[in-house]
């Protein structure tokens, strides 16, 4: 993604060639939009392709009507960004800037002609990432929150944003610019998210949010597939790729965000092929651009609460609404979680100076301030190092003697030599401190307590693994994690002791812990699934 701002220029000069042109007329049709004319609105299913014939559409600002960049979509040009190959929704309305023609073509027509003509799809892709890149980084949204700093249902909405990459703007609410204070106004001063404009979403939250802009799809509708992978991380963002370039009809679901515990990794340096490093979210989106590129679909945030078998052999999931969704084969991908500290008053500072990922968000809140990370491997090694640019110092809380047996070589060596990292051994978190938010905590160590002035305490110890929906469809070991091949008596590597249910990741019983591995297993893992696939579907023939 590192040049894609300059993958997008590129594409503006060099437009789709007469041969690709002609392919789209053939499946769509013509049609004119007068000047002034609304294109597509805030909310808008993307449904349509289009291709501009003659003419100018123009980016509208929802809260001014005006036009919101100076750039514009003209003849060779095409609306539509990444959400397109989704079924999502427009975060921003469109209109005709001047009398314009152009050829539509249905989104089901269009993403097969893609998936058919590769050098088409590549250019078509290239612009539509880009297009949500810059529009991302430059905040350009009908999304505008109030107050995330105060409220943890806002702040919890901007980390599902941000983490999906899904453009917002944020504003504090002592701002003192014009649009902050209209906003304000509009939220009566209080910690809010507005969309579109004038509307206020109440007791707002992520999946509220997600409907909105059509990220959680309307998955019951269509009930069977050849393959359901439930978690988001990169081992089953691995799956979702390889099981599109197969051909295999999936489905991704996600509670959270796309990238799991790895996007929120702010620089992950011993993945290969980054020699500089690459963050988790940026190392997983690209491979979500892949895996729906592919055609399969990704549905977020929604979370499988339990999972049975038919008597026909498929596999149901039943979904946090009392949805279903059944699929041939499963994929479990959902990996672990952080272990809770059990301390008091725990529960009140979550999302209130107690984080479980340290990104670019979380580390705005304890800017000029010491930040505190609690655990010993390379999750926390990573956000100790990031928190380090931001925070005035970064104390590394570690329940053990060394970091030689959990954290890469690598970043152990940085963090010991890094001045502005203290690394505290053999030491816990005794106390949390402050009112509406935390400021500080004590340590309990070898010398006895220490007190620490902090507006973030980061935790990120242990790994809970995600298992309790499987409801012994799969068997366990003793901590929880999902026991695959000869231990489960199966014959594939990854299978479970349920033929057709496989487990990849951080979750699998025995799995290398690490970013790479859960990569290669979500793409081998596909070839048995295929396989089973294929056998379900000679056993119809036969019947």
């Amino acid at each position: 993604m590192e040049t894609i701002g300059a993958d997008l220029e590129t594409m503006k000069r060099v437009p789709l060639s007469e041969h690709h042109v002609s392919m789209i007329r053939e499946i769509g049709t013509e049609r004119t939009y007068a000047a002034g004319d609304n294109i597509a609105d805030v909310g808008d299913a993307m449904t349509e392709f289009l291709y501009v014939l003659e003419g100018e559409i123009e980016v509208v600002d929802p809260y001014t009507d005006g036009r919101l960049v100076e750039s514009s979509i003209g003849p060779t040009q095409f609306m539509g960004e990444i959400g397109f190959l989704n079924a999502g929704s427009w975060t921003l309305p469109m209109r005709a800037a001047q009398d314009t023609r152009v050829i539509v073509a249905p989104r089901e027509d269009m993403l097969t002609l893609m998936r058919r003509v590769p050098e088409l799809s590549d250019h078509i892709i290239t612009v539509f990432a880009a297009r949500r890149r810059r529009t991302f980084e430059e905040n350009r949204s009908s999304i505008k929150l109030i107050g995330a700093d105060r409220d943890a249902a806002v702040q919890s909405v901007e980390s599902f944003l941000r983490r999906n990459r899904v453009p917002y703007q944020a504003f504090d609410l002592e701002g003192s610019d014009n649009e902050s204070v209209e906003l304000c106004t509009l939220a009566d001063h209080t910690p809010a998210v507005i969309f579109n404009r004038d509307e206020v979403i109440d007791d707002p939250t992520p999946r509220k949010i997600a409907h909105r802009l059509g990220l959680d799809l309307n998955i019951c509708d269509d009930n069977s597939y050849d393959v359901l992978i439930v978690g988001g991380g990169p081992g089953g963002v691995a799956a979702a790729v390889y099981a599109g370039a197969e051909g295999l009809c999936a489905l991704l679901i996600e509670d959270t965000a796309i990238g799991g515990q790895a996007g929120t990794s702010s620089r992950i340096e011993n993945y290969m092929g980054f020699p500089t490093g690459i963050s988790g979210s940026d190392l997983v989106y690209r491979g979500e651009i892949q895996a729906l590129k592919f055609g399969t679909r990704f549905v977020m945030p929604r979370r499988v609460v339990d999972l049975s078998k038919r008597a026909d052999g498929q596999f149901c999931a039943t979904m946090d609404d009392g949805g279903e969704i059944c699929a041939r084969t499963v994929v479990v991908a959902t990996g672990v979680q952080y272990r809770r500290l059990p301390i008091d008053r725990l529960d009140e500072f979550e999302g209130a100076g107690v984080y479980y990922a340290a990104t670019d968000m979380e580390a705005r809140f304890c800017r000029e301030s010491d930040a505190v990370v609690v655990g010993g491997g390379n999750s926390a090694g990573q956000a100790a190092m990031f928190l380090s640019r931001s925070a005035s110092h970064v104390h590394l809380v570690v329940r053990g003697d060394s970091l030689a047996s959990s954290m890469s070589d690598y970043l152990s060596h940085r963090l010991e030599n890094d001045p502005a990292i203290t690394i505290h051994y053999q030491t816990e978190v005794a106390a949390l401190h402050g009112d509406d938010r935390l400021t500080g905590v004590t340590l309990t160590g070898p010398e006895g307590d220490t007190e620490v002035d902090t507006k973030g305490l980061f935790i990120m110890i242990g790994a809970a693994p995600n298992t309790g929906w499987l409801n012994d469809m799969a068997k366990l070991d003793e901590r929880g994690f999902v026991v695959t091949g000869e231990a489960a008596g199966a014959a594939s590597q990854y299978e479970t002791s349920t033929p057709g249910i496989y487990a990849i990741g951080d979750v699998r019983s025995g799995s290398v812990k690490r970013v790479a591995s859960a990569v290669g297993e979500g793409s081998v893992v596909i070839s048995a699934a295929w396989n089973h696939v294929a056998a379900q579907l000679d056993a119809e023939d036969t019947d």
